[in-house]
């Protein structure tokens, strides 16, 4: 059998009558840091979510003493030297039909492991592309995500509960041949490609904008409680400002949103009023002061949002 990483040679030797705990220890003692996720679902359990992530056995013990039940999350990326295409299944969308295309174009070969996942999808695990950093992204038309450096991944054997019924993450199939690296960008520009670039105004002045959605999406599924619901709504207003529709604004930062844990009412209503903001009605005819509505301005520059030291600053450039 081929040579696998750690997390892929962890899961190979585990089965679903693991405890939780004892599996967590494990990869965290083959090096993978790990962190508890609410029982049956995806949810992190920590303060800062998978930021939170250890190798430190004593910690690992605590967390999974006070929550038995916890499911076992690991950071994707060099952190933990594993990247994941997860394929995902829920209603008209059906992620198997984009990879089996990609699949055909030969973008996903070299995968370690197979794992089915309890909605039905797959998680494809590979190793980490060293020295690189590969960003989470999502392709949600395509039912596609990446997860890698700024993201994680719920590993066997893990449970969820849904709708009642309690189903585990199992590895499904191993790849006895050689594993190989992954092309991210590549893949993603074949599932998703990127919106041409805009002209969009600022003080008046044209300028060439380039709104690069993956790393919209991968900081808005980074955010943690308290930022999470400013950052979506900062997110749509760019893609508002560069003239991407709303429904496909929505279709990308849904997923991003959600991993952040937002629901789907809140998300949807977040990018709504964002898109109001930076597209308002026109004034009704008969306005006091006769003026039009401003467009293109970013509705978070007054309070400081757009300055160059905050985080946002680095997705605009």
């Amino acid at each position: 059998m081929a040579e696998h990483g750690a997390v892929s040679s962890v899961l190979l030797r585990m089965n679903a009558a693991w405890p939780l705990s004892a599996a967590a220890r494990d990869l965290a003692s083959a090096g993978v840091p790990v962190f508890p996720c609410a029982p049956w679902g995806k949810r992190p359990a920590t303060e800062h979510g998978f930021h939170d992530a250890t190798t430190d056995l004593d910690q690992i013990e605590a967390w999974w003493r006070q929550s038995p039940g916890a499911n076992i999350g690991v950071p994707t990326g060099a952190a933990s030297g594993a990247v994941v295409v997860d394929v995902d299944v829920h209603g008209p969308v059906d992620g198997r039909t984009g990879f089996d295309r990609a699949a055909r174009a030969g973008l996903v070969d070299g995968w370690e492991l197979l794992v089915r996942t309890p909605t039905g999808g797959m998680h494809a695990y590979y190793p980490a592309t060293p020295g690189t950093e590969q960003r989470s992204w999502q392709a949600a038309r395509a039912g596609i995500d990446f997860r890698g450096d700024g993201g994680y991944i719920i590993v066997p054997p893990s449970l969820r509960s849904i709708e009642g019924n309690t189903s585990g993450y199992q590895v499904e199939q191993v790849n006895t041949g050689p594993a190989s690296t992954l092309d991210a960008q590549r893949l993603r520009d074949f599932l998703d490609p990127r919106p041409a670039a805009s002209r969009a105004a600022s003080g008046g002045v044209d300028r060439d904008v380039d709104v690069d959605v993956s790393r919209l999406a991968a900081w808005v599924a980074a955010r943690g409680k308290g930022e999470r619901n400013r950052s979506l709504f900062w997110a749509a207003c760019r893609l508002a400002e560069n003239g991407v529709p709303a429904s496909d604004a929505l279709d990308v930062l849904a997923a991003a949103a959600g991993h952040a844990g937002l629901g789907d009412r809140e998300i949807a209503t977040t990018v709504r009023s964002a898109y109001r903001t930076v597209h308002p009605a026109p004034a009704r005819r008969g306005a006091r002061d006769g003026s039009s509505p401003v467009r293109g301005s970013s509705p978070l520059a007054a309070d400081g949002w757009l300055q160059p030291n905050n985080a946002a600053w680095v997705l605009r450039n």
